[in-house]
């Protein structure tokens, strides 16, 4: 399948998507809480405009030039995020809700339910006798009691969107406020085998994900070279996913990172969001702002007495970009009395990097799960979601990131800057 029958094909089913989740909010949120035909009418009309603003502001943010589209990325990404979790919130609701509408069923059909009153028959008067009174329809009724039924069943629907939506928009602010602010700065100590008493403490400040484009633009990146800077590193990395567009209309936003300051520089390698757009301009663009990418390649640094292989490959992605991560170049050939450490931008890559005896990988992508479901989700395609771990024999550390593609929310993921401190095994 062609990439433009892959694109369409996406497309297609996100609208589809779209329509089904906004359908089932219209349902519970709309339908169920009101019988007024013209808040009914409002409801369908918005759940239409939203169908079609969901997958026209996600396309737009991905293709289109960010600071053109900021007007239309913002109120789309707000929405999907809110939508989530309202989504998330009725489906854990309507179980619980289901049980106790039928338990409210039972409770009228038993307990509200009384018999028929005989007919009175008058008394005779003037010495005639009583008549008998008749019994008539013995048979018990059921109360009129639809309209109260009605009334629960109204109560409980009200109460079910009201708390979703206080949770949704709780949530939500949150996420959103968390996702935004300034990331935490964490120092991460890794003992490595084979390094030079001289380099225990050496500091490796690493940060990912940066994602500039209708959400994070120059201030963003100012601020987090600022925050870098002040970790005092030996040496900056910067592992993938810097932009969602091209060089051409985010340069001036990467600008700051010209201001970052470490003995050994500042190394890059790529994303799989790099490839979306021209990756040799961006690539050239950085070279401009004194940051060195390593596109499967390796430099010597030395540091006091002693040295590390720093390594670097390009991204999974990069396969279907005439860029495939070369392993063997990056570290093939090398001096094994020294430690190296490898750039890779998804955690994935760690098995192709034990293949090759990597000390310690450093890797980003995951953005720790952003938002819950997705610290689920990502174990089914990494190895590891967040944090420090050992996997075949290879130290793997992975950064949350400091910026965010969809929805720029974080809720149980906090953005972080990590301090890689060198130690001595």
């Amino acid at each position: 399948m062609s990439t433009l029958a892959q694109e369409a094909a996406v497309a297609a089913a996100s609208i589809v998507t779209s329509a089904a989740a906004h359908r089932y909010l219209y349902l519970r949120l709309v339908k169920d809480v009101t019988a007024s035909a013209r808040l009914r009418r409002a409801g369908r009309a918005a759940a239409v405009a939203l169908t079609i603003l969901v997958p026209t502001g996600v396309l737009a943010a991905q293709y289109a030039n960010p600071t053109h589209i900021a007007w239309l990325a913002w109120p789309a990404f707000v929405w999907v995020a809110l939508a989530a979790y309202l989504l998330m919130t009725l489906v854990v609701l309507e179980i619980p809700v289901r049980l106790t509408a039928r338990a409210l069923r039972r409770r009228t059909g038993s307990g509200l339910v009384v018999p028929a009153q005989a007919p009175r028959v008058p008394v005779a008067q003037q010495g005639h006798s009583v008549a008998a009174p008749t019994t008539g329809d013995t048979h018990p009724q059921p109360a009129q009691d639809a309209p109260r039924m009605m009334d629960r069943r109204l109560v409980l629907a009200r109460s079910v969107a009201l708390l979703a939506t206080t949770t949704a928009v709780a949530t939500t602010g949150y996420g959103f406020h968390r996702g935004l602010g300034a990331p935490d700065v964490k120092v991460v100590p890794v003992a490595l085998r084979r390094l030079h008493p001289s380099l225990d403490g050496m500091r490796i400040t690493m940060a990912s994900d940066l994602h500039l484009g209708p959400f994070f633009g120059r201030p963003h990146t100012a601020r987090m070279v600022r925050m870098i800077n002040d970790t005092s590193p030996d040496l900056v990395a910067i592992v993938g996913d810097l932009s969602d567009s091209s060089a051409q209309d985010l340069a001036t936003h990467a600008a700051p990172l010209t201001r970052l300051s470490s003995p050994h520089g500042t190394f890059f390698v790529t994303g799989n969001h790099d490839y979306r757009h021209d990756i040799d301009a961006w690539i050239a663009t950085l070279a401009d702002f004194r940051v060195t990418t390593l596109r499967n390649t390796r430099t010597l640094i030395k540091h006091r007495h002693g040295a590390i292989d720093l390594a670097g490959v390009t991204d999974i992605t990069g396969e279907q970009n005439h860029d495939t991560p070369d392993y063997d170049r990056a570290l093939g050939d090398r001096d094994a009395s020294h430690p190296v450490v490898l750039l890779a931008h998804q955690p994935v890559q760690v098995h192709e990097a034990a293949r090759h005896k990597v000390d310690l990988q450093l890797s980003g992508h995951t953005h720790g799960g952003a938002f819950f479901p997705g610290n689920l989700l990502v174990p089914l395609t990494q190895p590891l979601t967040a944090g420090l771990a050992t996997i075949d024999h290879t130290q793997l550390y992975v950064s949350r990131g400091v910026g965010a593609s969809l929805p720029p929310i974080r809720v149980g993921a906090p953005p972080d800057i990590t301090v890689i401190e060198l130690r001595r095994q």
